[in-house]
């Protein structure tokens, strides 16, 4: 059995909300594309002794928010070497993402992005295929 969840009041999910634009702090997906209420992610999980304060909170959509789970670490493709994973409240998503040429693919552009494109699944098939659609109708990918 899983240990319960932290309580997070509505002023403090207000103000994560407030913080992270209404959008998935790894994929930058926004609320209203998705059309329903973002989760919160503990970016140190709850299971790893992380706390429920605004330090340590910001908004992640469902998948990337399962797909990373208790994950804090992973590994970089390319160097092998195991990193933090992307830390969207004190990182730049700038600095460590970018989008492919069409639009469709995230690209990792450090150790610490590359390991977080692989542990979130963040250019699975079907997503994929989703930004694509979003890509035609030109409501992507978000512009800064």
């Amino acid at each position: 059995m899983s240990p319960a969840k932290s309580h997070v009041p509505a002023a403090l999910r207000k103000r994560v909300a407030q913080q992270s634009r209404y959008r998935c702090g790894y994929c930058l997906r926004s609320e209203e594309l998705m059309g329903m209420t973002m989760t919160l992610d503990h970016i140190i999980p709850e299971a790893a002794g992380g706390l429920t304060v605004q330090e340590n909170l910001w908004l992640a959509c469902r998948r990337c928010n399962e797909f990373k789970g208790t994950q804090t670490h992973a590994y970089d493709p390319q160097t092998g070497d195991r990193v933090a994973l992307f830390n969207p409240r004190w990182q730049a998503w700038n600095e460590h993402f970018a989008w492919s040429g069409d639009g469709t693919e995230i690209l990792g552009l450090t150790a610490c992005g590359r390991a977080t494109v692989i542990a979130l699944q963040m250019n699975n098939s079907e997503i994929v295929v989703t930004r694509r659609l979003w890509v035609s109708a030109g409501w992507w990918p978000p512009q800064e």
